[in-house]
């Protein structure tokens, strides 16, 4: 291995950034000759290797760069591959891609597989400077601004897995070993409580994290459909041609594909899967021929195992393949040492996002955190935070039309005391009430959510409150009970609005 180190004697930059150690991954002498003059006018120490396998040779030799500079020859897509381990080594560390025009397409995936930015030849010096100086400052941001890096992980483009409580740095080493081996999983945990990010972490720590990760979703689409979706099809049309699709399990070939909601899958579906896992291939639909796979399956459920194969939801024979090894994910309310960490990452992912300043969380309201239980988890915690970002602490608490806080004089005037209480309690910071209060701030999120969608539901259909039914996959008779709940009626024009008339008419239900 070829490794040439020049540093430059100058400490500290023009910009303040104290003299970085660059790692280039490059085998064009003119890339490194601009280089060498970008780094010593700002004092950084250049070091340069020939390809992706000898920088991760040197990361793993214990070179800590603190920029690597990958520059990916023309039409050369398997470096990229290089990415996903450099992340392994070093989570933190920024990559900056730097790629002819022939590969610009490929973008979105090297940033998935761990690059911070990317540039397209031809590029000038001062940009390039631009850019390393840009992530070599986003490491310099405050403490406040950033996430104990030792504690979460990438796990996606938007996904991430937090391991800073001993049940997580559990699952975190069950992920590790199930990663070893390419055996099928079964992934159990509550709705929300991060089952697609264990499954993420698997394929990533596994042989097969350079290839795809997909995601089905059995529970979103009917059999026939899901039957397609996974295995593809065959048909020939009026004029004798066939017509083919191949299936997501033959687009995951040598990747990892997870089937959410398994015990959703309707019974014909898990009969064909089956022999995928045992056999490794299957009949395409409309075809004779067999097709063989080489991809790993993972299953997650939220469903009641117990419950689904004595109702025969989960074919039994299935299920043993699947749960050889199986992995729990655990709901929030039993990793709530977890909670400050979650509610920073969620808070400074959603300003960026949105474009807002993150709004800081008081003490009052990290203790009414710890207080609360959390039913809907992550999802709940990240609409929580995305609620407090965009109207804050004494705000948010009258957001949302809730039954805990709205007027019972029908006037939709006043407040109730238990509203003017907590406006008390987190103006003058008594934790006692604001534990109460937050508790509905967060249901507030979940009922203007249901809300809202019944109101556009009815909306759509003309208030016929059957169609709105079957549109929000409800009964008719639950859709009329949250109707009253909410005090909904057709004169409405604004969804948050609230009638006194309620949903009777004339002495009817209407």
């Amino acid at each position: 291995m070829s490794l040439i180190s020049k540093k430059i004697s100058k400490p500290v930059t023009e910009n303040g950034i104290e003299s970085a150690r660059l790692l280039v991954v490059s085998k064009e002498p003119g890339a490194v000759r601009s280089l060498w003059s970008i780094a010593e006018a700002n004092s950084w120490q250049l070091e340069t290797v020939g390809s992706g396998w000898e920088a991760l040779e040197s990361v793993q030799a214990g070179i800590t760069p603190d920029l690597l500079l990958l520059d990916l020859p023309r039409g050369d897509a398997d470096s990229l591959h290089i990415l996903r381990w450099l992340r392994r080594l070093r989570p933190n560390l920024p990559i900056i891609l730097l790629c002819y025009p022939d590969d610009a397409g490929r973008k979105n995936e090297a940033i998935r597989l761990g690059a911070q930015d990317y540039l397209v030849r031809p590029v000038d010096d001062k940009q390039l400077e631009v850019t390393i100086c840009g992530q070599l400052n986003s490491r310099s941001d405050s403490i406040d601004m950033e996430i104990a890096s030792e504690d979460i992980e990438q796990v996606g483009e938007d996904a991430f897995f937090v391991s800073a409580s001993p049940i997580m740095r559990k699952l975190r080493a069950q992920a590790e070993l199930l990663a070893q081996a390419s055996v099928p999983v079964l992934i159990l945990g509550e709705s929300g409580s991060g089952k697609d990010t264990a499954a993420r972490l698997i394929h990533k720590l596994s042989v097969r994290s350079g290839f795809k990760f997909l995601k089905v979703n059995c529970s979103a689409l009917p059999g026939d459909l899901l039957e397609t979706e996974l295995f593809g099809y065959e048909r020939s049309d009026s004029t004798g041609s066939v017509r083919s699709k191949a299936g997501k399990l033959e687009l995951c070939e040598k990747g990892t594909i997870l089937l959410d909601e398994i015990a959703e899958m309707p019974s014909s579906v898990q009969s064909k899967l089956l022999q995928v896992v045992q056999n490794k291939q299957f009949f395409r639909p409309g075809s004779g021929a067999t097709v063989e796979v080489d991809v790993r399956i993972l299953a997650a459920t939220s469903a009641d195992i117990e419950r689904a194969l004595s109702e025969k939801k989960l074919r039994e024979d299935l299920y043993y393949r699947l749960s050889a090894f199986t992995v729990q994910a655990p709901p929030l309310r039993q990793r709530k040492d977890e909670l400050p960490l979650l509610l920073r990452h969620f808070m400074h992912h959603l300003a960026k996002h949105y474009g807002l300043p993150p709004r800081t969380f008081s003490p009052a309201v990290l203790d009414a955190c710890h207080a609360y239980s959390w039913p809907g988890n992550l999802r709940e915690l990240e609409e929580f935070v995305k609620r407090y970002l965009m109207m804050g602490d004494k705000e948010l608490i009258f957001a949302a039309p809730q039954p805990e806080l709205a007027p019972k004089n029908g006037d939709g005037t006043g407040k109730s005391e238990a509203a003017k209480e907590a406006l008390v309690a987190s103006e003058n910071g008594e934790r006692s009430s604001s534990l109460n209060s937050l508790k509905s701030l967060v249901q507030s999120v979940r009922f203007e959510a249901e809300r809202n969608a019944i109101a556009t539901a009815l909306e759509k259909t003309g208030w016929n409150r059957k169609a709105a039914a079957r549109l929000l996959k409800v009964s008719y008779r639950t859709l009329l009970y949250k109707i009253e709940q909410y005090h909904m009626s057709s004169s409405e024009t604004h969804p948050s609005a609230f009638p006194g008339d309620g949903v009777r008419r004339n002495g009817k239900r209407i």
